[in-house]
């Protein structure tokens, strides 16, 4: 039996492609040039899941991704935390003092900065950190370096010059694992779990603020609210939300309830256990 195939934004050696791994060992990671690509892989079947990265501890929200969610018609079935960590890599023989150019996509060029300005690198934009690696070995340079993940210079037959780079060590991506199955298997009762959905007030004052009472009325702990706007229309303000719990439990449903009474729009996107990471100190 083949093993199921699980999409990634990014070449093979990306972050992406290393959640894969460390979620889904037995699963064959496929790589994707964008996140509409990724989406598209697990709606039409080509891919059982899909890893997205949705937000990074320091460099905020992945903006794209949370105007995908709502209409990819995927469901949401988990959540992994990934601590980050950039290589400077390079082609095989080049030197550190001889490197004038990082190269890497413009968020992990921003999570090293201390280390691009201590070695006075000029930077080089590409579309992801594991593309850099593979553009690298394509086209070898001793003045260029890429910041990659170090499974990147595993697989491309790079060198790492300098090994975590990043400039905050607790820096951490989160990623949703995604599926087309409309009703996936609910979590166990034995885990806590998170509900994500989207909704939209209706335009009214005050509508917001009524609408979001309920959570605190019963007790229901929201951990995350987002907005943004839905086909540039700006009187149709849209919210993305996480609460913890289920949507059985009687605070998050009679909280639901009311969400429904002054919303237009409203949607669960998933239910799903909370990754440990989350109560770790």
């Amino acid at each position: 039996m083949s093993p199921r195939k699980i999409a990634f934004q990014g070449e093979l050696g990306a972050n992406g492609h290393e959640a894969c791994l460390a979620a889904f060992p037995e699963a064959e990671p496929v790589p994707c040039a964008t996140f509409e690509e990724a989406f598209a892989a697990v709606k039409t079947g080509r891919c059982e899941l899909g890893m997205i990265p949705v937000e990074n501890s320091t460099a905020g929200r992945v903006a794209d991704v949370h105007h995908l969610l709502p209409s990819s018609g995927l469901r949401i079935i988990g959540e992994r935390f990934k601590p980050i960590h950039f290589q400077l890599i390079s082609a095989k023989g080049a030197k550190l003092e001889d490197i004038r150019t990082a190269m890497s996509m413009p968020i992990a060029l921003g999570q090293c900065r201390k280390t691009i300005r201590r070695l006075k690198l000029k930077t080089e934009a590409t579309g992801d950190t594991a593309g850099a690696a593979k553009l690298l070995s394509e086209h070898p340079d001793p003045s260029k370096a890429a910041i990659s993940p170090a499974l990147a210079a595993e697989i491309y037959g790079l060198e790492i010059l300098l090994r975590d780079i990043e400039d905050e060590h607790h820096n951490t991506t989160r990623f949703l694992i995604m599926t087309a199955d409309p009703n996936p298997p609910p979590p166990p009762f034995t885990e806590p779990c998170i509900t994500s959905f989207v909704f939209r007030v209706r335009n009214l004052p005050a509508a917001l603020y009524k609408a979001l009472g309920g959570f605190a009325t019963n007790g229901v702990n929201m951990t995350k609210l987002e907005s943004y706007m839905e086909n540039g229309a700006w009187t149709a303000t849209f919210f993305y939300s996480e609460v913890d719990g289920r949507p059985e439990d009687r605070g998050l449903a009679l909280a639901f309830e009311e969400l429904r009474f002054f919303s237009e729009k409203f949607e669960i996107l998933g239910v799903y256990p909370a990754d440990p990471f989350r109560t770790r100190g």
